[in-house]
């Protein structure tokens, strides 16, 4: 258990903060490249702050304060121009570094007036790979955004989820290194709630865990297992797969990203690959984009089951909701399946020092030649989970899609 200063510590993700200072040297998913294909503008909101996405009338990506200097209009109603985005309320442009490029009437009024050069609104670094629109909020000059490896892969079909979950970044990320909880959450309880909405097909085999073990390697940490039944050869425990420090998730042929909102609210970003069927092609703007469920109790207390007898996600996100919205780990009591939880606390804690020293946390990447395509090895199959992939199937089904049709 932690004391209330340490968990304090561990959660509060605002500006000026020990994690929030360390969270601001990554950069983070905030949008789907296939958004702004819909409509230019997005309004984000990540580590407390409040922003407008946009791309210009160029096609060239700009992230910025969400308001307005004028009268504090949210821009997400903004009209892209070629050089910017322009306030719908009183004309105000701004381009993608903030700074106010025109004032309509004051113009009017005043020719020559040098007013709209004093006037900057905050703007951070935004840049596309693999169909993810990735946001930087840290001190300049920015890092590279890493190339993992699926992001980098070619001549792959791509679709991505995303939801907003109601709690704090840390206990989302914690469940990554808890390998004892698939076991019952997404077995055991899994199979209740396929007895509960009557789909009994949905049930699986019990798994058993006989080992876990954990290793700091170059990215972060592995977790490994070892189930009944299994010798020490099998993939789960020789290989296993990562948490991708600070906040991401890699198992086969997906990434799962953790991106703090603010110290109430995370959004996860879920992006998975597969191998193209047979003559079939996809452009950025194509990749679908589906909404993966959080769910909460029903206006009666009680679970919503038909979102909980198979797909891993909402299970997990039920979980964390539960947990409150910033879990209180002042009463926790952990145990034996707890170790990677522990070790990742450590972990952040030497983090948070490396960069209050002033330099580089680990997965800060500088030189090209080192980030040309970022190789995480994991297991080769999740034989105990079930597919969260095959968003071309979802849109006929219960997840709502928000991407594009191929």
């Amino acid at each position: 258990m932690l004391s209330k200063e340490e968990n304090e510590k561990l959660t509060r993700v605002g500006s000026g903060t020990p994690v929030g200072e360390l969270l601001r040297r990554y950069w983070y998913p905030i949008a789907a490249a296939s958004e702004l294909t819909r409509h230019p503008t997005k309004l984000v909101k990540i580590l407390g702050e409040e922003l407008v996405l946009f791309k210009d009338a160029q096609g060239r990506l700009g992230l910025i304060d969400a308001h307005c200097a004028h009268r504090r209009t949210n821009l997400v109603y903004g009209i892209p121009e070629d050089d910017g985005l322009r306030c719908p309320y009183h004309g105000w442009k701004f381009d993608r570094l903030g700074r106010c490029l025109e004032q309509p009437f004051e113009e009017t009024i005043h020719p020559g007036n040098t007013f709209k050069d004093k006037i900057r609104l905050s703007h951070y670094a935004v840049e596309e790979l693999g169909g993810l629109i990735f946001a930087y909020l840290g001190p300049k000059p920015a890092p590279l955004v890493p190339r993992w490896d699926l992001l980098c892969e070619e001549n792959c079909w791509r679709e991505i989820g995303h939801t907003v979950t109601a709690c704090n970044w840390m206990q989302t990320v914690e469940n990554i290194l808890d390998p004892v909880h698939v076991e019952w959450l997404h077995g055991v309880f899994r199979n209740y709630a396929a007895g509960k909405t009557g789909k009994t097909d949905r049930r699986r085999k019990r798994i058993r865990h006989q080992k876990i073990a954990f290793n700091i390697a170059e990215y972060g940490i592995i977790k490994k297992r070892l189930l009944e039944g299994e010798t020490e050869d099998a993939d789960d425990w020789k290989i296993g797969h990562w948490l991708v420090f600070p906040s991401t998730q890699k198992v086969p042929d997906m990434l799962r990203f953790r991106v703090p909102v603010d110290d109430s609210y995370t959004a996860q970003w879920y992006y998975s690959i597969h191998p193209l069927n047979e003559e079939e092609t996809q452009v950025v703007e194509q990749i679908p984009l589906y909404d993966m469920p959080s769910p909460v109790l029903n206006r009666y207390g009680q679970p919503q089951f038909e979102f909980l007898d198979n797909e891993v996600d909402p299970q997990d996100n039920a979980v964390f909701v539960s947990q409150g919205v910033v879990y209180d780990r002042t009463k926790e009591l952990l145990g034996e399946s707890d170790q990677g939880i522990v070790l990742y606390r450590h972990l952040l804690d030497n983090q948070m020092q490396v960069v209050a020293s002033g330099k580089d946390p680990i997965n800060v990447f500088r030189e090209p030649g080192k980030n040309i395509c970022l190789n995480l090895p994991t297991e080769s199959r999740e034989k105990f989970l079930t597919g969260r992939l095959d968003a071309r199937s979802r849109y006929s089904q219960r997840f709502k899609a928000r991407g594009p049709l191929p």
